[in-house]
């Protein structure tokens, strides 16, 4: 990762730091595997809140919709989730992961 990829990532977990402190209900996204081409690297984070708001990336476009969406409901149930986007999967196509790559991005609750 490059300094600036660090300091990104160094943001998100503040963020998720002082969202769950202020009460806010939290989730953290992770890329945790990429293969072929990929948008974000893997230790890329997007976190999410309950009402949907997000900071961070873990690919961008139609994929974090995705992605925010899966999150809400891990919030809602407190059990985390592994989650992937590829070309071999009906889903990248709709998601809009037609770059040849895959994703997996594990989501888990933050407390």
């Amino acid at each position: 990762m490059t300094a600036t990829e660090i300091q990104q990532v160094a943001d998100v977990l503040h963020t998720a730091e002082t969202w769950s402190k202020s009460g806010r209900q939290v989730a953290l996204a992770t890329v945790i595997e990429t293969w072929g081409s990929a948008p974000r690297p893997v230790g890329s984070h997007l976190v999410i809140d309950a009402d949907g708001n997000f900071e961070g990336s873990v690919s961008g476009g139609c994929v974090e919709g995705a992605v925010v969406t899966e999150a809400v409901d891990v919030i809602e149930t407190g059990q985390p989730t592994t989650l992937e986007f590829g070309v071999a999967d009906e889903t990248a196509w709709r998601v809009g992961l037609s770059c040849g790559g895959r994703i997996r991005v594990y989501v888990e609750p933050v407390s």
